[in-house]
């Protein structure tokens, strides 16, 4: 007998200094240079957009992934966006991306951009399948376990 699994109901809230601890677990499970409770404590003070995706009901609810996203005048900047690597594989990228396109539209902006690692080409080719264009990269841009950077990817989605 094969088991049935089933589907997750999400939905999305503000993250708020609360969730901070559990953001950062995930954040340090599906990074080697994560960012830190200060880079996430920060974004909430500078008023940026902050989205949890969680299933299930408070207290219990479980974190499915997050973004955090800058707007600037007429475009959004994606800083964070990160599914918890027991749900990567499932959709949940896209459906954040979704959210973010609708806020950001709602900002009236007219671009999104995002910076993406050189190295991590499962994370391009979510952001290509979603219509994203590769237009520069960033030399030297992200830290790694070494001391050489990395490079990264400028990509743009015309709203």
């Amino acid at each position: 007998m094969t088991a049935v699994l089933k589907p997750l109901e999400a939905q999305f809230e503000a993250m708020t200094p609360a969730w901070l601890a559990a953001v950062v677990q995930v954040e340090q499970s599906a990074y080697e240079q994560p960012w830190t409770q200060g880079n996430f404590s920060d974004s909430l003070k500078a008023g940026y957009q902050a989205q949890l995706l969680t299933a299930g009901a408070a207290p219990n609810a479980e974190l499915l992934g997050y973004f955090v996203a800058m707007k600037g005048v007429d475009e959004v900047h994606l800083l964070n966006i990160t599914v918890a690597p027991a749900h990567q594989r499932q959709g949940w990228a896209h459906v954040m991306l979704d959210a973010l396109v609708i806020w950001a539209r709602g900002q009236g902006a007219g671009w999104l951009w995002l910076e993406v690692r050189v190295g991590n080409a499962r994370a391009q080719a979510i952001y290509e399948r979603y219509g994203f264009r590769h237009v520069g990269t960033r030399r030297n841009y992200y830290p790694t376990s070494t001391s050489k950077r990395e490079d990264a990817i400028v990509m743009s989605l015309a709203l």
